[in-house]
């Protein structure tokens, strides 16, 4: 009997120990959920979230096991306003970062983060099929009659605000010089005829990317980072980059309602600012993004030339004013449409 409840005992003590042990394996294990556009993820995957795994299991012994979401910037954002639970937004634009602090996700002040809570930078570029043979110096030569373009649609995809943000304000870049004052009006125009010349317009910047290798159009507007990167892949994917265009910033911000709910906080605010370290940077450049440190941009300055006429988008009045004046009900970029549908 006493041998019984020797054995009893050990067993206790046995399972307890493969509970603790249990418990302890999973202690060291953590979970974030990144909800990104799909342009970086190449970048994420290869290199930036490797090298914070490492960082954070030999800071604090835990594994970090990411769940991540890529699709194009507008859809991503409606879709973590929707109910996706994710800890971070890494997103195209800073309007739709800001769709969800609007909704109540965000509640801090996700620009007094280092670099105004930026952590890439890009232009819009146009790539032209090997060897040039329509001839594509310029914005004003997507607007002939034998030029089809591509770029994404603007409901779905940041990148496609971006695009056309550069065509209108290359517009008006070039009516400042001429005449001294921006031409809204020629702006308009300008864009109405490109956008005639559109062949297809895809769901994000990536899918745009994957029209235009399968054959489609003569002309891709999209990120310069986008180029860079099928060159790195050792693709054939010539571009230029026009004198007048748009710097692009993409913000990432902690989701404050999720991380609150996950516990991750201390997890989440730590990749947020690893994605801005130097090292992060260093490994955004290799794979065709402009650094938001200066420091690192100098390094690779060679890489990024600057545009005689490059813009950001207080050029254009900021995100509230395009918003409305280009992308809402009475904006310019709808009026061109319901013009072209009539035509």
């Amino acid at each position: 009997m006493k041998r019984c409840v020797l054995f009893l005992i050990v067993l206790i003590f046995v399972f307890q120990g493969c509970k603790t042990s249990r418990r302890s394996l999973e202690e060291r294990k953590v979970t974030l959920t990144l909800g990104a556009y799909t342009v970086p993820k190449e970048a994420y995957q290869k290199e930036i979230i490797p090298a914070f795994k490492k960082m954070w299991k030999e800071k604090t012994g835990q594994e970090v096991k990411f769940e991540e979401s890529y699709m194009a910037s507008g859809a991503q954002s409606r879709t973590i306003a929707s109910g996706f639970e994710a800890d971070i937004a890494a997103l195209s634009l800073e309007k739709d970062v800001n769709r969800l602090k609007e909704k109540g996700l965000i509640t801090h002040n996700w620009k007094k983060r280092k670099h105004n809570g930026f952590v890439t930078r890009s232009i819009v570029i146009i790539v032209y099929r090997p060897d040039n043979p329509k001839h594509i110096k310029n914005w004003e030569d997507l607007t002939r009659d034998n030029v089809e373009v591509i770029y994404p649609s603007p409901k779905t995809s940041g990148g496609a605000m971006w695009i056309v943000n550069a065509i209108y304000g290359s517009a008006l870049k070039n009516s400042e010089l001429k005449n001294g004052k921006q031409d809204l009006s020629l702006a308009k125009d300008f864009l109405k005829r490109v956008q005639k010349r559109v062949k297809v317009m895809d769901k994000s910047g990536r899918a745009s990317v994957t029209t235009y290798e399968n054959g489609i159009g003569d002309v891709l507007l999209t990120y310069e980072n986008e180029a860079l990167l099928r060159q790195k892949q050792g693709k054939i994917f010539p571009f230029i980059i026009p004198d007048a265009t748009i710097l692009i910033e993409n913000p990432i911000a902690v989701i404050d309602k999720n991380v609150d709910k996950h516990g991750n906080r201390e997890l989440a605010e730590a990749f947020v600012d690893f994605v801005q370290s130097k090292e992060a940077q260093r490994s955004f450049a290799k794979y065709g993004f402009r650094p938001v440190d200066n420091e690192i941009l100098k390094e690779f300055k060679e890489k990024y030339p600057v545009p005689t006429q490059l813009f950001n988008i207080e050029y254009l009045g900021g995100w509230e004013k395009v918003s409305k004046d280009i992308y809402g009900e009475q904006g310019v970029w709808l009026k061109i449409i319901l013009e072209i549908a009539n035509e």
